[in-house]
């Protein structure tokens, strides 16, 4: 099996089983990427999701098109990223196509009910993931936590939080020196 047929089952596979959106992708990612077939080291995974998460577009097709391009080169990218959207591309049109028929079934109402803390659990997976590997420990959990609120509780915008973090990251590395 070629390299252009391996990205794509492997994307189209965590295209297709993995519900939440981009963050509830990263450890079927991380799996499959670093652990699974050797593409990416932990560090250039987690640089990736960095990368992935400061450009623009869906967060899940950024990171396969990146992995793609880091493993094949242009085409590798464009693979990646169009095995990642097709599940949700085909998922989409079938769901719209018969959406009207079950819109108000009660037992499709309760099974949306029932998924939706599903989807909170595997988004929040990751990130205690990410947490550990980004060397989060007791000394500094208090950052990400305090970001956490003022994007949720004061709505404060999340470049604000970055560019914060990031300033505050130069100078304690500045005084640290």
């Amino acid at each position: 099996m070629g390299l252009y047929t391996e990205l794509f089952i492997t994307f189209a596979k965590i295209g297709s089983f993995t519900f939440g959106g981009g963050y509830a992708m990263v450890q079927m990612m991380e799996r499959e990427v670093v652990d699974n077939k050797q593409w990416l080291n932990h560090e250039e995974f987690m640089d990736t999701v960095v990368v992935s998460q400061s450009t623009p577009g869906l967060f899940a097709i950024d990171m396969a098109s990146h992995i793609g391009y880091k493993v094949k080169g242009v085409k590798g990218g464009i693979v990646g990223a169009l095995a990642t959207a097709l599940p949700s591309i085909v998922a989409i049109l079938l769901i719209a196509m018969f959406f009207q028929m079950f819109r108000s079934n009660i037992y499709v109402e309760k099974i949306f009910m029932g998924v939706r803390p599903c989807v909170v659990a595997l988004i929040l997976a990751p990130c205690f993931g990410m947490a550990r590997k980004a060397k989060i420990s007791k000394y500094n959990w208090w950052i990400p936590v305090a970001c956490a609120v003022l994007i949720a509780a004061f709505g404060v915008s999340p470049i604000w939080c970055i560019l914060a973090a990031g300033i505050g990251g130069f100078i304690y590395g500045k005084v640290k020196r």
